[in-house]
């Protein structure tokens, strides 16, 4: 068995925190944020992070993972009406041969409608401006 390598304050999440990179955000606090993918699966599909670094679900604090679980329970009920969605996958994916991809920790929340696939991780680029639209929507769900 490896260890786990250490967390990487360079990658792309961390840099959104810092507000190096933009994100389309429909949800901040002081110990989560939720912004939408760029390249999402299924429309609304949200990305929901800790503040507090962690690589994955094995090294974060558990009260920050049940916190991120509270927010992204929260962002899939908004989702769901909002996308007037059917269903919602949550999906989190640690290590590289679990499908990991940005190495700092993060939920998935998809809202899904019933006989449609979602696309493939990371195949399309969304326009700017529907991921604008989409996240004005679910800020002002997540807000009321």
């Amino acid at each position: 068995m490896t260890a786990t390598p250490a967390y990487d304050p360079s990658n792309i999440f961390a840099k959104i925190l810092r507000g190096e990179l933009p994100a389309h955000k429909v949800y901040e606090d002081d110990k989560a944020v939720a912004f939408l993918d760029i390249m999402p699966r299924a429309p609304g599909h949200t990305l929901v992070i800790p503040k507090n670094p962690a690589r994955n679900i094995l090294d974060i604090d558990p009260e920050d993972l049940a916190y991120v679980a509270k927010i992204a329970k929260k962002v899939a009920i908004a989702a769901k009406a909002v996308f007037a969605a059917d269903g919602v996958t949550v999906q989190q994916f640690n290590e590289e041969a679990g499908g990991q991809v940005v190495f700092h920790l993060h939920v998935h929340v998809i809202p899904r409608h019933a006989g449609q696939a979602m696309k493939p991780a990371a195949s399309v680029m969304e326009k700017p401006e529907v991921l604008a639209e989409h996240a004005a929507r679910l800020k002002a769900a997540l807000a009321g």
